[in-house]
């Protein structure tokens, strides 16, 4: 039995990875060298073409890390690298929860010195190339040391309380963890920007002037109780400029990158622009985008851990990584390569829901404000991101959680 089981993960593993290839061909088939005509006034000849640059050198370079990747988790499955460190770590403890927190912190330590390389390359010389690395050696190291931090802190707490759960609560240990886990997300969600952003980041209150009286003005007329309007110094790590809305009841927050207030000083973004970007952001709030996004992902959460529940203590699992002892953290790793299809099918809805969500806030940003100056941000946005206007439908229904630009436009034009 547990042989099948690693033919199954090996064919799914093999199935996932030729689909990514299949997504790059589709979507590198609309390339092109000339400027097609539905973006003309949009990007011009030059831009354009150092936009097709950007997106062949990402897609290469994602190709050459997703296929090493590929390679050797089916090299740890072929020559049972997994029942190996299992067996490594019960020469120290036998512990549950440590030996699930040694087994998950040493394959996660491995991976990230593994692709440390590749992200390197990818930030100082891929996005260095294209004129959007900001983020120094210093700052990158601390990152790194900081990412290190949350997930032994964060990543490791919550195993050892599933764990624990696991090893108390019997067969009803899914129930408990996933009460345990939507309250971490509720929590999360509501402090996120407060308690993790300033490890990172910098945000300080949006000066008084006219710009930030627009967007006052605009709130009280949307209905929009805004405590406070906060840029984040996003230009440390990239020259690229976004805007969010985080937090849930009187936590909630608007945050501008200090690269979007940049461009809004040089005249490159207009006021109306920009408060057309904070209207979109606000229509998230005013549709409930962000609580609906998390019921979907405490159902999603709840079923994948009631299926986890009913298979954790098979030990075919277990031995078809290549131990020979049942435990949670063999389990649940052969569980979540199994799982994987499922989380694939579970994400094409959770993006189509997405993309749903983005029209109706462009809508509610364009019948309260301004669907044109919207319009035109959107367009300078994804301009100065070099973004690919062009994507194939098949890519954006599988990958994109934001509809094409060109979709966007279409949209706001009924709208407006």
């Amino acid at each position: 039995m547990e042989q099948t089981i690693l033919y199954i993960i090996i064919v799914i593993i093999i199935l996932d990875y030729l689909f990514d290839r299949v997504m790059d061909y589709l979507n590198a088939s609309r390339w092109s060298k000339v400027l097609p005509d539905e973006l003309r006034g949009i990007y011009d000849e030059k831009k354009y073409r150092k936009s097709q640059e950007y997106a062949r050198v990402n897609m290469r370079f994602g190709i050459i890390t997703s296929t090493l990747s590929f390679a050797f988790i089916l090299l740890m499955l072929a020559f049972g690298g997994f029942g190996y460190l299992d067996v490594f770590i019960r020469q120290y403890t036998v512990h549950p929860v440590w030996m699930a927190l040694l087994f998950f912190g040493i394959l996660g330590l491995a991976s990230d010195i593994l692709s440390t390389p590749f992200d390197i390359y990818g930030t100082f010389v891929i996005e260095e190339r294209f004129g959007f690395n900001r983020t120094t050696p210093g700052t990158y190291i601390l990152d790194k040391l900081k990412g290190w931090l949350l997930a032994v802190l964060i990543g490791g707490g919550l195993l050892a309380v599933f764990v624990w759960f696991y090893n108390t609560a019997g067969a009803l240990f899914w129930l408990y963890a996933w009460l345990a886990f939507t309250a971490f997300s509720v929590f999360m969600m509501m402090f996120y920007s407060t308690l993790i952003v300033p490890l990172f980041n910098k945000q300080t209150p949006l000066e008084r002037g006219p710009l930030r009286k627009a967007i006052e003005d605009y709130a009280d007329t949307a209905g929009f109780r805004l405590d406070d309007i906060y840029v984040i110094d996003g230009s440390k790590r990239s020259a690229k400029a976004n805007a969010y809305f985080s937090g849930l009841g009187p936590k909630k927050r608007i945050v501008l990158f200090d690269t979007l207030i940049k461009e809004h000083s040089t005249e490159e973004h207009s006021t109306e622009e920009l408060v057309s970007i904070l209207a979109h952001e606000i229509g998230h709030y005013k549709k409930k985008h962000t609580l609906k996004g998390m019921t979907v992902s405490v159902i999603h959460t709840g079923v994948m851990l009631f299926l986890l529940g009913l298979f954790i203590n098979r030990p075919e699992l277990s031995m078809a990584l290549g131990s020979e002892n049942q435990s949670f953290h063999m389990g649940i790793l052969a569980f979540g390569l199994l799982y994987s299809p499922v989380s694939l099918i579970l994400g094409i809805l959770v993006n189509r829901m997405s993309r749903k969500h983005e029209y109706e806030a462009d809508a509610f940003a364009a019948r309260t404000y301004d669907g044109v100056c919207l319009q035109e941000a959107l367009k300078k946005l994804s301009v100065n991101h070099l973004s690919n206007l062009r994507p194939h439908p098949a890519y954006v229904y599988v990958h994109y959680s934001h509809p094409p630009l060109l979709q966007r436009l279409e949209q706001l034009d009924r709208s407006s």
